[in-house]
C-alpha cells in the first residue's frame, strides 16, 4: 500500500542540492497484496518469491534514506503511483528507486529538462541470474537507465552530492496529437513511442508522411489585394500535396510530402536510448550514443505500391533528424499511443493527426562513469 510521504528537513547541509525528491517503485508484491484483499489475486502467484523481491527493494529504500540523512540533505519520498507535479516544487534533483520503469515514469514529469535524474536499481539482476539456464527470478531489473545499484549507491550518491558524477543530455521524443476540437502535447518520451490499435489482432491503419513549413504570409486574392488567411485562400494559393490539404499544429501551417498509406500492426518510434530495447527486437538498429535522430519502424507492414507502381519497401523504416517532422493521420476507429511502455497512454480516434519530432527538451541523466 502507498504510504505517507517521508520528509526529512536538516538543520544545515553542505550538499550541492537544496532538496531531493525520491520516487519509489511500487512492487508487484504490494500490488498483488491489494488484489488479494479483494479476492482477485491470481492463484498461480509465487508469494514467497514476490515477498523476497519486496524485502530487497524496501531494504534499498531504507538504506538510501539513511545515506541522505547522513549527508544532512533535505529530501522527500513519494510512491511512484502518487507522483504529481506539485512534488517538484523547489526540487533540484530527482532520485528514482526501482528499475528502468521507475526511472521512465519519473522522467515524464521532468519535461522542461532542468532537473537532473539519478536512477538507482534497487534489486539488480546478477551475472549468475543471466548465466542460469532456469531463471530463478525473472522480476529483477537490468537497470540500463540507473547509475547506481543497491550495492554501490553509497559511493555514487556521495560523489553526486559533492557536485561530481557524470551527467548526459538524452534526446527525447515530442509528440503532439490534434483531434477535432483539441490539441494535446504528450509528455516527452525517453525510450520510445508505440502507436497501434489497442487490440493486437486488429490492423492499425494510418497515413504516414513528412511535414514541410508553409509560408502563408503572402495570400493575395485574384484582384491583387491582401486578405486575411483563411482555409479557402490557403487552398487557392498553396499547391495541393498528396493529402490534398494543409494541416496546422499550434497555429502553424504545414504541407505533407512523401505520404504512405499504411496497414500494419502499428509503428515504433525511438530515441538512441530506446534503440536497443523493443524496436531492436522488432528489427531496428542500435544507434550512436550521441545521436539526436529518431528511428521509426512499421510493425508487420503490408507494403503497398507507390504512385509509380513500385513497392514502398524503403519507407517502412528509417531515421529522421531534428529538422524533420513525422506526420500520421490515424485511419482506424480506435488507437492508442504508448509512451515509454504501458503506463502512460493516449487514446486515438479516427481522423486524429499526430506530429512527432525530436524537439523535446533533453533529459539530464546521471550515468555510470
Amino acid at each position: 500500500m502507498p504510504g505517507v510521504p517521508h520528509v526529512h528537513v536538516p538543520s544545515q547541509t553542505s550538499s550541492w542540492f537544496r532538496k531531493i525528491l525520491v520516487v519509489v517503485k511500487q512492487t508487484a508484491y504490494e500490488e498483488y497484496s491489494q488484489l488479494r484483499l479483494r479476492g482477485k489475486a491470481p492463484k498461480a502467484l509465487r508469494w514467497k518469491r514476490l515477498e523476497h523481491r519486496y524485502k530487497s527493494h524496501k531494504s534499498c529504500v531504507n538504506d538510501l534514506k539513511g545515506i541522505l540523512q547522513h549527508h544532512n540533505v533535505e529530501f522527500e519520498c513519494i510512491n511512484r503511483v502518487e507522483l504529481d507535479r506539485q512534488h517538484l516544487a523547489n526540487v533540484d534533483l530527482v532520485v528514482s528507486v526501482g528499475g528502468d520503469g521507475t526511472a521512465l515514469s519519473a522522467a515524464h514529469f521532468l519535461d522542461h529538462g532542468t532537473i537532473p535524474l539519478l536512477g538507482i536499481n534497487s534489486d539488480p539482476i546478477t551475472e549468475s541470474d543471466m548465466d542460469c539456464k532456469k531463471k530463478t527470478d525473472e522480476r529483477r531489473s537490468h537497470g540500463a537507465l540507473c547509475m547506481c545499484t543497491s550495492r554501490n549507491m553509497a559511493d555514487g550518491i556521495a560523489k553526486i552530492l559533492g557536485g561530481g558524477g557524470k551527467i548526459e543530455e538524452r534526446a527525447r521524443i515530442q509528440c503532439t496529437v490534434k483531434s477535432t476540437f483539441s490539441e494535446t502535447k504528450l509528455v516527452p518520451a525517453l525510450n520510445d513511442l508505440l502507436i497501434a490499435n489497442p487490440s493486437p489482432a486488429s490492423v492499425s491503419r494510418f497515413r504516414m508522411g513528412w511535414l514541410d513549413d508553409v509560408d502563408t504570409s503572402q495570400n493575395p486574392d485574384p484582384a491583387g489585394t491582401s486578405r486575411p488567411l483563411s482555409s479557402f485562400w490557403e487552398r487557392a494559393t498553396v499547391q495541393y500535396s498528396q493529402y490534398g490539404t494543409i494541416t496546422r499544429f499550434g497555429g502553424k501551417a504545414y504541407d505533407m510530402r512523401n505520404s504512405l498509406n499504411v496497414w500494419s500492426s502499428g509503428i515504433w518510434v525511438s530515441t538512441h536510448t530506446g534503440s536497443t530495447a523493443a524496436i531492436a527486437a522488432a528489427g531496428g538498429m542500435p544507434m550512436n550514443d550521441n545521436s539526436k535522430e529518431l528511428q521509426y519502424l512499421i510493425r508487420e507492414h503490408m507494403i503497398e505500391k507507390t504512385s509509380d507502381g513500385k513497392l514502398a519497401k524503403g519507407m517502412d523504416k528509417g531515421f529522421f533528424n531534428e529538422n524533420e517532422q513525422m506526420h500520421l493521420r490515424w485511419n482506424s476507429q480506435k488507437g492508442k499511443i504508448f509512451v515509454d511502455g504501458p503506463h502512460m497512454t493516449h487514446d486515438l480516434e479516427l481522423g486524429d493527426e499526430i506530429m512527432i519530432n525530436p524537439k523535446a527538451p533533453p533529459l539530464l541523466l546521471y550515468v555510470r562513469d
